[in-house]
């Protein structure tokens, strides 16, 4: 294996409060020493990072591949680059593939072609009811022995409520994680938040009480079950309200919101922009002030690029008709760098909700290799950051095949100029 040696870079590591310019040695794939090296080391390779910020690899708990299935809207290969070129070094992928992640075979298929790319780790999902029907349970234990870090329904509710008791209840005596996008199947039908907006546009809204009654639902099971939950993409003011009152409570809820909902609001809509066409809706200001305070004091634990790439015929439509989705790997990390200094909630903050804190919710599955955190002996995972980069997000540049974005023309700051996994550089 080979060595390398960064230099010279202000190394930000928020699972340690590290935060100091110093230099980082890589041997055989692990960290062999932050400050200093170990004796006899010579490096193959020097990466000089002045100027720059060294971070561990991030964690995106929401990227759809689009594999297997949907291979004309993404792939491995496509989606996996874009991974690496946002300094994104682990991706979780939900189980609504086609066929859908529910027999081990095909979870197993799955981690086998991202390995053998020897790029970004892959952490599947399986599903949490055969098909995503709502109907009968899977086979949650062959599902984690083939790979799966936890279940989900992805974007499909779950109507009966009977079947959701059961798979939590099943789901806890096992030690399961249960990850659950709270909507209503009923009122969650629309195309936009339901406001002003949507109403002047004639768009079917989507309430605010579509997902405060699944909330509420999924917390009063947890109560009675003891199942360890993760909330995927909340996207409103009351749910976080929500969240806040249930880890009061000791609840072992966790949760993340979307780039999207953290920089966006309904209004971005514009005349009917089907780029902004998304899923959860965009909400108002005020749900987006709410998600920003929440993700600064911890209510909300991380932030996702919920990348869903979605060919141009699907986003060429009338805005109700169009795919909901939008590319977002490549633009995680200069988003996530953005709003921690506009909430004032800073670098190391910004950096944690995107590393160190959405790794904590793969610990159970992934102890003690380090990802998520530098640390010495741990997997060498991380990016080299030009904080200062200024950029355009120009779709026809990005690595994803898929181009279509809500933030295209937006100017932004920070790029990453390296990523290592596990040693290697996979980009820069």
């Amino acid at each position: 294996m080979s060595r390398t040696l960064i230099t010279n870079g202000r190394v930000i590591d928020p699972a340690s409060g590290t935060d100091k310019k110093t230099d980082i040695a890589i041997a055989d794939g692990k960290i062999a020493g932050i400050g200093s090296t170990p004796s006899g080391f010579k490096a193959d390779r020097t990466i000089d990072a002045t100027g720059c910020v060294v971070v561990p690899g991030l964690v995106d708990l929401a990227a759809r591949l689009r594999e297997p299935g949907y291979e004309h809207e993404g792939m491995l290969e496509s989606e996996m680059a874009a991974a690496i070129a946002g300094g994104v070094t682990s991706l979780v992928c939900p189980p609504d593939t086609d066929p859908v992640l529910d027999e081990p075979g095909l979870v197993e298929m799955l981690k086998f072609r991202a390995e053998k790319l020897q790029r970004a780790r892959l952490f599947p999902l399986g599903a949490l009811t055969r098909s995503l029907a709502g109907g009968v349970l899977t086979e949650m234990a062959e599902l984690t022995e083939a790979g799966c870090i936890g279940f989900s329904q992805a974007d499909v509710p779950l109507a009966d409520t009977q079947v959701l008791q059961r798979a939590l209840l099943y789901a806890s005596t096992f030690g399961y994680t249960v990850w659950l996008r709270p909507q209503d199947r009923d009122l969650g039908k629309g195309v936009a938040a339901s406001g002003p907006l949507a109403t002047r546009l004639g768009l079917s809204g989507v309430p605010v009480s579509a997902e405060t009654i699944a909330i509420f639902t999924i917390v009063e099971l947890m109560k009675s079950t003891g199942a360890r939950v993760h909330l995927c993409r909340i996207s409103s003011a009351a749910g976080v309200a929500l969240v806040r009152a249930a880890k009061a409570q000791g609840l072992p809820l966790t949760c993340d919101v979307s780039i999207n909902s953290l920089h966006l609001a309904d209004t971005d809509i514009g005349y009917f922009d089907s780029r902004a066409r998304l899923n959860p809706p965009l909400r108002q200001q005020g749900d987006r002030d709410a998600l920003s305070a929440g993700l600064a004091d911890g209510t909300i634990d991380a932030l996702v690029s919920d990348h869903t790439p979605v060919e141009a015929d699907a986003k060429t439509l009338p805005f109700a008709e169009a795919e909901p989705g939008a590319t977002g790997l490549e633009l995680l990390l200069p988003l996530a760098l953005q709003w921690g200094e506009r909430s004032g909630a800073g670098i190391a903050r910004a950096i944690e909700v995107i590393t160190s804190a959405p790794a904590r919710l793969l610990a159970t599955v992934d102890a003690g290799t380090g990802i998520g955190r530098l640390v010495e002996g741990g997997v060498a995972d991380l990016c080299v950051v030009d904080t200062a980069f200024e950029w355009q997000v120009q779709p026809d540049q990005l690595k994803s095949q898929g181009k279509h974005t809500p933030f295209a023309g937006y100017p932004v700051q920070g790029r990453a100029r390296h990523t290592l996994v596990a040693g290697r550089v996979v980009h820069g």
